[in-house]
């Protein structure tokens, strides 16, 4: 794959880091993907091919929970979905994952979500 601009880089590095990392039934793989002005992150299980659950910033229930000056674009935002993400997964019974930042650097809004989620009980 020829780099030719900021996503095909991304893509590379990500395809790279999949080589390494699989969520299994026991330990599936938290992914994140960011954008601009949004934040997601899912619980996949490779093995099935499943996602056992998922959070974004774009949910109805998450936009009412942000506080003042919270959004999807911003770390404050970036901390809900990471706690709310840690809820859901506890909820199903899984107490650890395997991190997969998805190509983008562990700074700022992706390192918030990893944060928020290991203060909320996860472990990775």
């Amino acid at each position: 794959m020829k780099v030719k601009t900021k996503k095909d880089r991304r893509r590379r590095i990500a395809l790279r880091q999949r080589k390494k990392i699989s969520g299994t039934s026991n330990r599936p793989r938290m992914s994140v993907f960011r954008s601009l002005g949004h934040i997601a992150v899912q619980i996949i299980d490779d093995s099935n091919g499943t996602t056992l659950t998922s959070a974004s910033s774009t949910e109805p229930a998450i936009k009412a929970s942000f506080a003042d000056g919270a959004s999807g674009g911003n770390v404050a935002g970036a901390e809900v979905v990471g706690r709310l993400i840690a809820e859901r997964t506890l909820e199903k019974g899984i107490r650890s994952v395997v991190f997969d930042r998805g190509g983008f650097l562990y700074h700022g809004r992706v390192r918030k979500v990893a944060d928020a989620a290991r203060e909320a009980g996860l472990r990775f």
